[in-house]
């Protein structure tokens, strides 16, 4: 197993000159070719005696404020974007101390390099995958790693529930982490024995650089819906950052939906040197198909074929949007040369990833879902896969809410899908923040043709409870927009708080109540 102290490479391991780092990038003297370096850091806290300190650019504030906090720390040299001068104060030191400052224009894009030169090229030694789009990113990623981490192959996982081998993900803040920490744990995972990586990739990585310099083998478009909206201003601008990762030097695949309008765009730009494997359910031109979904209770079955042959899949997972998650698994797998049939069989095998359509309950009670549909497509989808799952006389609940200070655009939008694809809403909580509960609700409402229908409880864990309560036998209960997290963010603090554990508690009050 891959033990925590694994995951963050002593500094101790890795020595080198600064020069090597900065050839091609930087100017190059007296002071960098004498300069020998243990560690690199964006974050002044994490600076060890030795390593550098990269003092970018943030969307919010300046690195160049805690070059003083670096010294103290011991860093061996500075390296910083001119968009602005380092405070005259901290050059002082700097030279009383001969610590070399190096200016670096639009360092926060070249941090990626600097990494991968100083942990050794480690995406060049594993075979790594990349998964973008706006939702299933993180299923796909699991199933993959999942799938590939059998007999003597070890996989790396490195997305929104956390970094490491398959049986031992330690939780992380980012869907993508920081250029550093990318390349930091891909060498770990090498060092661990890992033959593989597989990364979801998020639009904001791609954006901000973060995997510049990662060799991706294999890319996987998984579809993409309004998202991020505050953060990239349209979806043009949100679109042009998930195709960068199609244009990453060394791309030998790329896996695409080819239903989904911007990946058939995808498959026309590509180059004629990358293999293109294209999935479906309604284009018969795809390279991998899907027909006769057959839905039950907890499980979805399929036929599939194409280029490679055809088979039957059968898993224990939820949704017709899993089956798209299952396509785009199965070509990644067949992308890594694994053949068609043994595929299958491996996807035979999977297990839903926690916080996304995990079940729980059913068989004489109502069946709660757990999701982390936090999109208007994203929660569309849940709905829609959940109508397909209900029994005879079922009816479909949907407990969730919008976070606060994140776009804002998307809650009447999602309000307006929960009241057309449920039959009772429950509107709670999400993650607030520092921004007011009500008015989120209210946003959310302004979507809805008949907001007065609309069971409003604040308190989620309330929420959650009293929508069991109500729920009949046959009915399922989506509770949806946290998924795996395990916190509740209200103001400026971290509360714990889990849905998962929420609905389990509320199925054992509601046996009490019953029995």
């Amino acid at each position: 197993m891959l033990e925590q102290q694994a995951i963050a490479i002593d500094s101790d391991d890795r020595v080198c000159c600064l020069n090597d780092l900065l050839i091609g990038l930087g100017a190059l003297t007296e002071q960098t070719h004498n300069c020998q370096i243990t560690g690199l850091s964006l974050n002044s806290n994490w600076i060890n005696r030795g390593s550098v300190f990269l003092a970018c650019r943030g969307r919010r504030q300046l690195g160049h404020n805690y070059i003083g906090a670096a010294i103290d720390k011991g860093a061996a040299a500075i390296i910083y974007d001119p968009v602005a001068p380092v405070p005259p104060e901290f050059i002082d030191r700097l030279q009383t101390l001969n610590i070399p400052y190096i200016a670096l224009p639009e360092l926060s894009t070249k941090v990626s390099t600097i990494a991968n030169r100083f942990y050794l090229q480690p995406s060049q030694r594993v075979y790594v995958i990349g998964v973008t789009g706006t939702n299933g990113k993180t299923s796909v990623s699991h199933f993959l790693a999942q799938a590939l981490h059998q007999g003597e192959n070890s996989c790396g996982l490195m997305g929104t529930l956390g970094v490491g081998l398959v049986e031992a993900i330690i939780p992380s803040d980012l869907t993508t982490p920081d250029a550093v920490t990318v390349q930091e744990q891909l060498a770990a995972m090498y060092d661990a024995g890992a033959s593989y990586a597989v990364m979801e990739v998020s639009s904001h990585a791609l954006d901000q650089g973060r995997v510049n310099s990662v060799v991706f083998n294999t890319a996987i478009f998984t579809n993409l819906s309004h998202e991020h909206l505050d953060y990239h201003g349209d979806m043009v601008s949100y679109q042009t950052a998930k195709s960068l990762l199609f244009a990453q030097p060394g791309l030998c695949n790329a896996v695409i939906n080819c239903d989904d309008a911007v990946g058939r765009a995808l498959i026309v730009k590509l180059p004629p040197e990358i293999t293109v494997i294209s999935y479906g359910l309604e284009n018969p031109q795809a390279n991998l198909r899907a027909s006769k979904l057959h839905y039950d209770r907890s499980w979805v079955s399929m036929n599939i074929e194409g280029s490679w042959g055809k088979g039957e899949l059968s898993c224990p997972l939820l949704g017709r949007f899993n089956a798209y998650n299952l396509l785009a698994t199965l070509g990644g797998l067949i992308a890594c040369g694994m053949p068609f049939t043994e595929a299958l069989e491996r996807l035979c095998q999977i297990q839903a990833v926690p916080g996304r359509m995990e079940s729980m309950g059913g068989w004489g009670e109502p069946l709660l879902v757990v999701d982390y549909a936090h999109t208007p497509d994203a929660l569309e989808q849940a709905l829609h896969s959940l109508r397909d799952h209900l029994d005879p006389g079922g009816r479909l609940w949907c407990v969730f809410g919008c976070g606060g200070e994140r776009d804002p655009s998307k809650r009447p939008l999602m309000g307006a899908v929960a009241e057309r694809l449920a039959d009772f809403m429950m509107l709670t909580d999400d993650n607030p923040r520092s921004e007011d509960p009500i008015k989120i609700i209210i946003d959310i409402l302004s979507g809805m043709k008949n907001p007065d229908s609309v069971y409003k409880f604040r308190n989620r864990s309330e929420a959650i409870a009293r929508a069991v309560q109500l729920a009949g036998s046959k009915d399922i209960v989506l509770i949806a927009g946290k998924g795996h997290e395990n916190y509740q963010q209200i103001g400026i603090e971290r509360r714990p708080f889990c849905d998962r554990e929420q609905a389990q508690q509320a199925l054992k009050q509601r046996r009490g109540l019953l029995y």
